[in-house]
């Protein structure tokens, strides 16, 4: 009951915005509820100032909600079939990553960007979206405000990536006979899921490919989302040095549990598929993480400082627009030093 007293309004608020953003979300996938969410929260704190009793609900949804959602997202992770079909684009993912990240530090030193803005822009970009900025952000103790903005930043190049890859794609003369070769580039360079959906699927529709381009793309992507765990467990042990030498480090709060329960979940999910229970099953966690994915967001969004966003926005962009264009041209070149772009086959078997 004390629970409910002290965050029972703050969670339904959250909730209430986080419904109809999920719904929409469907509508359009390419946005996605996470950014709808994100949005609406912010437009309601500009008129909701005194947030009383609802503010600790908030805050609570914020953070032990949102990791709770990076848990549950290891039940979609079947990791033998992962190893297995994303080991060709291996190479490529960690150096897309590696660039993305180097790239973000180069910024951080160059623009004065915030050091936590510019570890969530780069993560975001390098890893998979709005989830790895949701896994590093309680690792690296961001404040709403620099997760809302970096959510922005990586939303603003998902939807220009799903617009414009697929023209760029044809106009470098990738493979139209099967789906590999795009799937890779979209898998590799792309972040957030729902983008990497869209082009491949646009690719698929542009050259009547079923669902192959869909299906590797997805699978890339799936593999490059591994890369959560190294990165959140690198981060929490350079704040752990940090900590200690400042003589106040704690290895329960420096360690993020909640990365160690994803793994675990990921570990329980790859056992019970090879032992031959359905990966369907898994499925209403993987969409209950999503759900709660947005719910976190529209918190994030009501604690947000529009103004202050719009006002220090431009940095973080730009740092965004280096990441996404690094990542792309490394995508690209290491395709081309691997021969996976250019794979003309003289008699295509078209999938039905």
């Amino acid at each position: 009951m004390n629970f409910i007293n002290k965050y029972g309004k703050g969670i339904l608020v959250c909730l209430l915005i986080a419904i109809p953003s999920w719904i929409i979300g469907k509508m359009f996938p390419v946005i996605g509820g996470a950014v709808i969410a994100i949005l609406a929260g912010m437009i309601i704190a500009m008129f909701w100032n005194d947030k009383q009793n609802a503010e600790a609900g908030i805050k609570w949804t914020s953070k032990i909600v949102l990791q709770t959602a990076v848990v549950l997202l290891g039940f979609g992770m079947n990791l033998g079939v992962i190893f297995e079909t994303g080991k060709q684009s291996l190479p490529i993912i960690l150096c897309t990553i590696t660039t993305s990240l180097v790239l973000a530090w180069i910024m951080k030193k160059v623009l004065k960007v915030p050091t936590n803005t510019s570890i969530l822009v780069g993560v975001g970009s390098s890893i998979c979206g709005g989830s790895a900025i949701a896994a590093t952000a309680p690792v690296i103790d961001a404040d709403d405000d620099e997760i809302a903005q970096s959510i922005a930043v990586i939303f603003f190049f998902n939807v220009l990536a799903a617009i414009f890859f697929p023209m760029l794609g044809k106009a470098l003369g990738f493979d139209t006979m099967h789906g590999d070769a795009f799937g890779i580039f979209a898998g590799t360079a792309i972040n957030d899921t729902s983008s990497v959906t869209a082009a491949a699927s646009t690719w698929d529709s542009m050259w009547n490919l079923g669902s192959a381009t869909l299906n590797k793309a997805v699978t890339v992507k799936l593999t490059r989302t591994l890369a959560i765990i190294p990165i959140t467990l690198g981060l929490s042990f350079i704040r752990a040095k940090k900590e200690r030498q400042a003589s106040n480090f704690s290895l329960k709060r420096a360690f993020p549990m909640f990365i160690l329960y994803f793994i675990l979940a990921a570990i329980f999910t790859t056992v019970c598929v090879n032992l031959g229970v359905d990966s369907s099953v898994f499925a209403p966690l993987k969409e209950l993480s999503k759900f709660l994915i947005i719910m976190a967001m529209a918190a994030i969004g009501l604690n947000s400082n529009v103004i202050q966003l719009i006002k220090t926005g431009g940095k973080p962009i730009a740092v965004g627009a280096t990441c996404w264009c690094g990542i792309t041209i490394v995508s690209l070149v290491m395709q081309h030093v691997m021969h996976l772009s250019l794979i003309h086959i003289s008699e295509p078997t078209r999938p039905y």
